[in-house]
């Protein structure tokens, strides 16, 4: 399978290309798709985690420790379990939120899919998802796999980044637009 060399470039992108490898080899891309997602939400819903990963201050036995309570609370199967252990031990938690993208996008590259991260004012519906789905899907040519975030400072609208095209619809861009413009 040939993976992007941009994505192979970044560090958080050969723990990902490494774990995809582990998963395709061993058949288990789903249960691993479905442990991220967890380590993901686990990472944006509970800042206890967020803190781990990130501060300089917790030392490797703990990170090891405390990664291995945190996959027996989440549920994760054994080869994500693995993964973020190596992540403690090696002293690179603070790569598991790129290394999780990174892995989506590899995952989807396989698949033959796209992805899009779509930053919204508020929560959208399951028709209005479904509606954008269709939309990238026209633009892109092929199936899209939408990462939806909520950010109520765009006061409005939507940000869709695909690839390296970025569509910003948020109403925060164009009052500073417009702002910008009443200036002079």
């Amino acid at each position: 399978m040939d993976i992007s060399g941009g994505i192979k470039a970044s560090l958080a992108g050969r723990y990902a290309a490494a774990l995809f490898e582990l998963a395709e080899e061993n058949k288990q891309l789903d249960a691993v798709e479905g442990s991220l997602a967890k380590l993901k939400s686990a990472l944006a819903d509970s800042e206890e985690f967020a803190t781990l990963t990130t501060s300089p201050l917790v030392g490797r036995s703990e990170a090891i420790a405390a990664t291995q309570s945190v996959s027996d609370s989440l549920g994760l199967d054994p080869l994500t379990t693995n993964f973020l252990g190596t992540l403690a031990e090696n002293r690179r938690l603070a790569q598991l939120g790129a290394a999780i993208r990174a892995f989506s996008t590899i995952a989807a590259q396989y698949r033959g899919e796209a992805n899009a991260e779509v930053i919204s004012a508020h929560p959208l519906t399951d028709d209005q998802v479904a509606a954008l789905k269709a939309k990238l899907k026209s633009l892109a040519g092929r199936d899209v796999n939408v990462d939806m975030n909520v950010d109520p400072s765009l006061l409005g609208g939507l940000v869709v980044r695909m690839g390296s095209r970025m569509i910003d619809g948020s109403l925060r861009t164009k009052l500073n637009t417009l702002a910008s413009a009443m200036k002079g």
